[in-house]
């Protein structure tokens, strides 16, 4: 007797439906063909297991599985409930006149019951495209699945349940999920807030700078003043999630198998890797390619303590993202897109013994190995940098204030506010959403300059040794500070404040 059920397969973020075809004749074998891996190979042992101690058996005949389309490698042990509930349907075991209105997916313990899997948002998606009526998983990943409307969810613990099910039997009720209510829930409390911060209020200005308009910045301080603590509180005062933005998020880390029972990423992510990471887990990719840091940071921040500590190669690969704000990784047979639009973080200290020239400070370097520690990282990379700035340690006085800073909720308000200004403005524009996305032709459009304000601009750059790959990042950081002030146009102020953040395009910053 043949059989079909559905599965699927995830490339990138997006998902493709599996044709199982199971057939059972004459004679004796177990044939798995449609180029599974490993995983999938081993699943006769799990399943016969399974079946045996849930009261069925393996059918002692010839058993062919046809992976369908062929051409396309499967991977993973994800299949082993739909080649269970095939081989029982073709065996006669169980009724199969509902199997194919159905995708179903679930990795079998010994015992029958189901381990979580990988990609059940972008499947769920693709199961409702294609008209199925429903989708069967594990339970921990029955939320994230029920994101998806129109398609009724059945969160499974065990395969008895999905055979009760498939025969009539049973109360398997879909999973609700309510989208709305669960995105529109707010943590007003941050576990890291700004109020925490003793001083430093030039760099939370920086901060609040950084937010409103999405701009990449770097922190350049001795050790123990801040800069990490600072960062951490940076996720506080972003704006929030829209929908779209949660649910973008959300497919990339149930592809990464990241969501463990939440329905829906209402939190922008923090993603901070160690300096010892490799080039495929910061941008993705692999034999079977996933999404890598970068990605696992889309609508969020990915923060880079000690910078030049990463490896040249590593940092280097991040340039293309950076700019494209989407990373394309390239086999013999099929390429995958992943988003990564992420806010960029990084901190550093000024040498390698981590002080700058301070008469005060424990342990000096000398210019030369001061120049040669900066030089880790490259020109272009700190060109797709727009802030940068430098942290001073804070003085006694500060740290022992009983005096509360402001909360990260109140800078939050301000930075929200300034973001919906450039939502309106770029309305019309699909790729851009804030202003650290523009191009040079939305610079000229935007940031017009009066002649003071030119004049300021044209000063500075000779006064200081400007380079010129400073002067696009000032005028889109001047763009953010004009909207923080919810002012029309870019006034000379906005200019003038915009120049002090650019610190290691100075000339002889060095000294």
């Amino acid at each position: 007797m043949l059989i079909k059920v559905f599965g699927s397969a995830v490339f990138g973020v997006e998902a493709t439906t599996i044709t199982v075809e199971v057939n059972i004749d004459k004679g004796v074998g177990y044939h798995l063909v449609g180029l599974p891996d490993n995983a999938i190979k081993e699943s006769s042992y799990r399943i016969a297991a399974a079946l045996k101690n849930n009261g069925y058996q393996l059918p002692v005949k010839k058993i062919t599985i046809n992976m369908a389309p062929a051409d396309l490698r499967k991977e993973g042990s994800a299949y082993d409930l739909t080649l269970a509930v095939g081989i029982l349907a073709a065996s006669g075991q169980i009724n199969a006149d509902e199997v194919d209105k159905y995708v179903i997916m679930g990795e079998l313990s010994l015992d029958g019951s189901l381990q979580p899997i990988r990609g059940a948002l972008p499947i769920a998606i693709k199961a409702r495209e294609e008209g199925f009526k429903g989708f069967f998983l594990p339970k921990q990943n029955a939320k994230e699945a029920a994101i998806v409307d129109g398609l009724e969810v059945y969160g499974v613990e065990n395969v008895l349940e999905v055979i009760e099910f498939l025969e009539g039997k049973g109360d398997l009720k879909p999973t609700v999920f309510n989208t709305r209510e669960e995105f529109y829930k707010t943590i007003d409390f941050p576990e890291f807030d700004f109020s925490d911060v003793k001083g430093q209020e030039s760099i939370k200005r920086c901060m609040e700078i950084a937010a409103a308009g999405g701009h990449n910045i770097i922190l350049i301080g001795p050790p123990g003043a801040g800069k990490t603590m600072l960062a951490k509180r940076l996720p506080s005062i972003l704006p929030p999630m829209t929908l779209k933005e949660a649910l973008e998020t959300t497919k990339i880390h149930s592809v990464a198998g990241k969501m463990k029972e939440v329905g829906l990423m209402n939190q922008r992510p923090f993603r901070s890797p160690h300096h010892t990471i490799s080039n495929v887990a910061l941008v993705g990719g692999g034999s079977f390619p996933q999404p890598g840091e970068i990605s696992m940071a889309h609508n969020g921040v990915l923060f880079l303590d000690e910078l030049p500590e990463f490896k040249r190669d590593v940092l280097e690969v991040m340039r293309q993202p950076l700019e494209d704000r989407e990373v394309t990784i390239s086999r013999a047979k099929f390429t995958i897109t992943y988003p990564s639009s992420f806010m960029l973080v990084a901190s550093m200290n000024p040498s390698p013994g981590g002080y700058f020239n301070d008469p005060d400070a424990p342990v000096s370097s000398s210019p030369h190995e001061m120049q040669r520690y900066l030089s880790k990282i490259s020109g272009p990379l700190l060109d797709r940098i727009d802030i940068h700035i430098e942290v001073t340690p804070v003085p006694f006085e500060k740290l022992s204030e009983k005096q509360k800073a402001e909360s990260s909720v109140e800078i939050r308000q301000r930075v929200t506010a300034a973001r919906e200004i450039q939502t309106a403005r770029f309305a019309h524009l699909e790729n851009v959403h804030y202003n650290a996305q523009m191009n040079t032709k939305q610079l000229r459009e935007y940031c017009e300059l009066d002649e003071p304000s030119l004049q300021l601009l044209k000063t500075a750059m000779e006064r200081l040794n400007l380079s010129a790959r400073a002067y696009d990042r000032i005028l889109k950081v001047s763009r953010t500070i004009a909207d923080l002030d919810a002012a029309e146009n870019v006034g000379q102020h906005h200019i003038a404040e915009a120049i002090q953040y650019r610190s290691l395009d100075r000339e002889g910053w060095l000294g």
